[in-house]
C-alpha cells in the first residue's frame, strides 16, 4: 500500500496554485488516499488505468506508477507542461495525456480496468453524460473511483474560506458569492483563511485574471445516487466524510442525525468517495 506522507500533501497544497506543475506534485501526493480507498474497496490496481478530468495530471503520473498503462484526459491542456514534466522527471513512461471532453470519451467501449473521477464530476456540462461515459469505456467487472464534494458544504462551493466561517453559499445567489468572494480576494485578501499559493481566488487577483466560475453541477447525496442508479454499478465502497469543523464542533448524537437528514447531511457532508463495480453482465452502453 502506498505510503500516504501527510508532510508532503500539506507542504505542496500550500503552494498548489503557484503553477500548474506545483498543482500536479500537490496531486501526485495527494493520490496516495485516492489508492487507500480504491484497495480499501479489495480492487487490485492494475491494467489501464483512465483518470477522466485530470487536471495537471500528477494523479495519472502517480497512478502509473502502479499499473500497466495510465491515461490522463482533460477538456483543458493543462497537463502538457505540468503532468507530462513530473513524469519525465520520475523516470515515468507508462502514462499519456490526451486532450478531450468527458462526456465524449475517445476510447472504445471495455476498454479500461479502472476509471477516476476526482472531484471532476461537479465541473461538467452533463453529470449523466460523463458518468455514463465512464461506464461505457469500461471493461465488465472494471471499477470506477468517484470522489466530488456537495454543494452546500464549504468544499463543495468552490469558494475561498473566509477566517470567520460564514457560509455565504448558502445565503446569497451563486453569481452573487462567486463575485462576492473574488472582489474580496483583490480588495481585503486579509480576510481569507488560506494562504496566498492555496488559494486559487487570491492568486487569479494576484495576476490580474479575471477568475471564471466552472462549478456546473450542485451535487448532493440524493443526486449522486440518482445519476449513479440508471448505470447499475455495484457499490463495493461508500464514504461520506463529515468536514473537521463539524466532527470537532457538533456532539455525536446530533451530528449523525444531520448525517441523515436530506438537506443538513449536505451541509456538513465535506466530501462523497464511492468506489463502483461494473457488472459482469452488463452490455456497454
Amino acid at each position: 500500500m502506498r505510503e500516504i506522507r501527510e508532510d508532503q500533501i500539506r507542504a505542496q497544497g500550500e503552494i498548489r496554485f503557484r503553477s500548474e506543475y506545483h498543482y500536479a506534485v500537490f496531486e501526485y501526493y495527494r493520490s496516495a488516499k485516492v489508492i487507500r480507498q480504491v484497495e480499501r474497496a479489495g480492487v487490485p490496481i492494475r491494467g489501464v488505468i483512465l483518470d477522466a478530468g485530470c487536471g495537471s495530471g500528477g494523479i495519472a503520473v502517480s497512478f502509473a506508477e502502479e499499473c500497466d498503462w495510465a491515461l490522463g484526459l482533460d477538456i483543458e491542456d493543462r497537463f502538457s507542461g505540468a503532468g507530462a514534466r513530473l513524469a519525465k522527471e520520475k523516470g515515468i513512461d507508462n502514462v499519456g495525456f490526451v486532450q478531450g471532453d468527458g462526456t465524449a470519451l475517445p476510447f472504445p467501449d471495455r476498454s479500461i480496468d479502472l476509471v477516476l473521477s476526482h472531484s471532476v464530476v461537479e465541473h461538467v456540462s452533463s453529470a449523466e453524460q460523463y458518468l455514463g461515459e465512464c461506464h461505457r469505456v469500461l471493461k465488465p467487472g472494471g471499477v470506477l473511483f468517484l470522489s466530488t464534494p456537495p454543494y452546500y458544504s464549504f468544499n463543495g462551493s468552490h469558494l475561498p474560506r473566509l477566517k470567520i466561517p460564514i457560509p455565504t453559499h448558502l445565503m446569497l445567489p451563486r453569481r452573487w458569492v462567486f463575485d462576492l468572494h473574488f472582489y474580496i480576494a483583490r480588495k481585503h485578501p486579509s480576510w481569507l483563511k488560506e494562504p496566498r499559493e492555496s488559494d486559487s481566488f487570491k492568486m487569479a487577483a494576484r495576476r490580474g485574471e479575471r477568475k471564471r466560475d466552472d462549478l456546473l453541477q450542485r451535487v448532493t447525496v440524493e443526486r449522486v445516487h440518482r445519476w449513479l442508479d440508471p448505470l447499475g454499478f455495484r457499490i463495493l465502497l461508500e464514504d461520506r466524510l463529515v468536514t473537521g469543523f463539524f466532527r470537532r464542533n457538533i456532539p455525536g448524537m446530533l451530528r449523525r442525525f444531520l448525517e441523515q437528514n436530506g438537506f443538513t447531511q449536505n451541509v456538513i457532508i465535506g466530501n462523497l468517495e464511492y468506489v463502483l463495480a461494473k457488472n459482469v453482465n452488463t452490455e456497454a452502453s
